[in-house]
């Protein structure tokens, strides 16, 4: 009897909480995912199968690592376009640290990994600073940052490609686990950890707080600027890990890799449904748009499609996520 019971509260639970999903916006979304999903497959075969889906996941890891960090960003009401610019700068600064390396440069690789890291947090501390404490401009400050991350970039590489990098480095871009890209694993590693990190941590609930009203969150107590710093510092740190994946799938750092990563960036975010008013968005409706934009790119090419015509269907979609987003803050009393 207690066992039925049990069973008929947690079937009721698990009801509603699909309820608050699909009022949240991520059922249609999702919904939209498999319709287009379905459709692509019926114009070509060849859309569901392993490989093409693998491949899918695989060309979306970089812009989704990237989007956890800028999930939070946005929540807050803040924007980040330097990440294109720190992808890059992480995966060449990397790079010059494992020039002219073996394979078998266990610590050079590691060396590689952690400063990496540590270019992207350094970055995305500064974006922090600038934004909460000196109160300047999100979009001036990581459009300069843009700018400036991209010039390093090609001040430290000459404008060259560097290449070859130890086994220790390529491991979380170019291996497999149980059979899976690495890339992919990362991805959904990181989209695991952000989405913990947002719905079951008082850091992520004071995101939520400050992101809806700056000035009651400050009054409730929450320490706004330090919130909003964390928030462009893991914005760093998975640009950085998304720098790592980039090189290590390609073995090579371009000077000019992920130029318009921001595009994707944010386009998955508001197509995911995180409000660029702040205040509302979810890790997992950011998941659904960085797999809906892989889809619709994969799609397009199977379906013979002029590439060229790709980023304007992308600038289409974001259009179409922004305009449902106004028309819902507008009906909000």
């Amino acid at each position: 009897m207690t066992s039925t019971a049990a069973d008929r509260a947690d079937s009721e639970a698990l009801s509603r909480r699909v309820i608050r999903q699909l009022r949240s916006g991520i059922g249609p979304l999702f919904a939209a995912l498999v319709i287009i999903c379905v459709a692509l497959s019926i114009a070509s075969p060849e859309f569901l199968t392993t490989s093409t889906l693998t491949n899918i996941m695989v060309q979306v890891s970089v812009v989704g690592i990237a989007a956890v960090g800028g999930t939070f960003v946005i929540i807050t009401s803040g924007i980040d376009l330097s990440v294109g610019s720190l992808v890059a700068l992480s995966g060449m600064v990397a790079a010059t640290v494992m020039a002219g390396s073996s394979p078998g440069a266990v610590g050079l690789g590691v060396a590689g990994l952690c400063v990496a890291l540590a270019v992207g947090a350094g970055a995305g501390a500064l974006n922090g600073l600038a934004v909460s404490w000196l109160r300047l401009v999100p979009f001036i400050v990581t459009l300069a940052a843009m700018a400036m991350a991209r010039g390093l970039t090609l001040a430290i590489s000459d404008g060259r490609t560097k290449f070859d990098f130890p086994s220790a480095f390529t491991l979380f871009g170019a291996k497999t686990v149980a059979g899976l890209p690495m890339p992919m694993v990362v991805m959904l590693v990181v989209f695991v950890i952000g989405h913990v990190l947002l719905r079951k941590t008082t850091f992520g609930h004071q995101v939520f707080a400050v992101g809806g009203n700056q000035e009651a969150a400050r009054l409730a107590g929450i320490p706004v600027r330090r919130v909003v710093f964390f928030t462009y510092m893991l914005a760093g740190v998975t640009a950085a890990i998304a720098g790592i994946v980039l090189a290590g799938r390609l073995n090579s750092a371009l000077p000019s890799a992920a130029n318009g990563l921001e595009l994707q960036v944010i386009a998955a975010i508001v197509i995911g449904g995180t409000s660029l008013a702040g205040g509302r968005g979810s890790i997992v409706g950011t998941f659904i748009g960085v797999v809906l934009i892989g889809v619709i790119n994969v799609g397009l090419s199977l379906l013979g499609v002029n590439p060229f015509w790709t980023q304007f269907i992308q600038g289409g979609v974001i259009f179409a996520a922004v305009l449902l987003d106004a028309l819902s803050q507008r009906r909000k009393p």
